[in-house]
């Protein structure tokens, strides 16, 4: 089943690339998404660039409403992840 969602995420992964408008970008992310997945990755996303712009925890919860699980998380891998979120919302700094 792995390589099965492997090649699933991949496509998906073409499909996003692919989107070189906002509104497209919008109402695809609005099909493939809940409001509250929506909501969720959009909160992650500040969270992100709110730490990577050297605020606190304390800064960023107070200013996004993420759970300290959450936030944990998304210091985690912009401190050991990929590089995804440095290289989208900081141009790979």
């Amino acid at each position: 089943m792995t390589h099965f969602t492997d090649e699933m995420i991949a496509e998906l992964v073409k499909a996003l690339v692919r989107i070189d408008d906002e509104k497209v970008c919008e109402k695809f992310l609005n099909d493939l998404c809940t409001r509250k997945e929506l909501e969720q990755m959009a909160q992650r996303v500040k969270a992100a660039e709110l730490l990577l712009d050297g605020k606190t925890y304390a800064q960023v919860i107070a200013e996004t409403d993420i759970s300290s699980a959450t936030l944990s998380r998304v210091s985690r891998c912009i401190q050991y992840g990929e590089g995804g979120y440095k290289a989208v919302l900081k141009g790979g700094e």
